[in-house]
């Protein structure tokens, strides 16, 4: 595979003289994260008038920056063919629809058939990036609109602007219980003190909120819109279940299933078939990282989820009748 080579140079603007190398450089090569800077300053691929210096060296002004780095490979999975529903793409950034039980990183148990794999086979220039360019995560279970970067630049900026909230992420979730009104969920999260693989509302955990409205309420159950401020892992799934409301299906956090009385003979096989939270990823909307133009990214929701509100809605109707 042919090895890419990024190359750039400026000079030390005279009103940063007296900074840091590595502070300079930040403020030149905005668009690369300062830890991949402080590797190349490092590795004497960034230097200062041709010289390698430290990162705490101080710059007078004036002087010569030059970057000449390989792009070394990031991710190791092996590329995999597998079919992805691509609904933006540009030579920065591209945005896909993930199916549910779609994974997203190879882990233990997992090492092929994932998201990873199959952006790899999609563009093998992504092994140049951490995680193949992925910068936020869907579970297993959840599908919807996700965002991907295909160039270090777009990886850092992205970055930044999830941590910055700049992000819109907006979900859809049938819930438990028919909800008279939305709100807002802001409880701290983080791991289940007993089961690891949980997450759990703690008063020691990291912020997260989350905001929902009503799309369409039926006799026990609530089609929601939530929208994340936050992006903990299973924060909707979490705060749901915090609130007395969980997913449908929800394996961790719904609990026990509880058929509702009357239940029409379809609703009762739906319910105790459905397998998965009942979560989508419906848009994602962002400035972007490059150009700064807005994306608005939609994805409707799988056959699964539509199938579920269409019989919720004939229960509903059977009953109002």
């Amino acid at each position: 595979m042919t090895q890419a080579t990024i190359q750039r140079t400026a000079i030390v603007p005279d009103n940063l003289a007296g900074q840091r190398f590595d502070a300079v450089v930040a403020m030149l090569f905005g668009e690369y994260s300062r830890s991949k800077l402080a590797s190349w300053i490092k590795s004497g691929e960034l230097t200062l008038d041709g010289r390698t210096v430290r990162p705490r060296d101080l710059v007078r002004g004036g002087e010569s920056v030059a970057l000449s780095a390989v792009e070394t490979v990031q991710t190791h999975s092996e590329p995999e063919a597998m079919e992805l529903e691509i609904l933006y793409e540009d030579a920065d950034i591209l945005v896909l629809n993930k199916p549910a039980g779609l994974v997203v990183h190879p882990g233990a148990g997992n090492p092929r058939g994932t998201l990873v794999n199959a952006l790899l086979h999609h563009d093998a220039s992504l092994d140049k990036l951490p995680r193949a360019g992925i910068v936020h995560r869907l579970d297993k279970d959840t599908s919807g609109v996700m965002v991907v970067a295909k160039t270090l630049p777009a990886h850092t900026r992205l970055i930044e602007m999830l941590s910055a909230r700049d992000v819109h992420r907006q979900y859809l979730a049938v819930v438990v219980g028919a909800m008279v009104s939305g709100g807002t969920v802001d409880a701290p999260i983080d791991r289940h003190p007993r089961d690891r693989i949980r997450q759990s509302v703690r008063d020691d955990g990291r912020d997260a909120i989350t905001h929902y409205r009503l799309r369409e309420r039926f006799r026990n159950h609530t089609l929601l819109e939530c929208r994340l401020e936050t992006g903990r892992t299973h924060q909707i799934r979490v705060h749901m279940q915090h609130i007395k409301h969980p997913i449908i299906g929800d394996p961790l956090y719904s609990g026990p299933l509880k058929l509702p009385r009357g239940a029409t003979p379809e609703l009762i096989e739906q319910l105790r078939g459905f397998r998965r939270q009942a979560l989508h990823a419906e848009v994602l909307s962002f400035a972007h990282p490059i150009s700064g133009e807005p994306v608005r990214c939609e994805a409707p929701p799988p056959a699964d989820m539509l199938k579920l509100l269409s019989v919720l809605r004939d229960d509903t109707r059977q009953h109002e009748d």
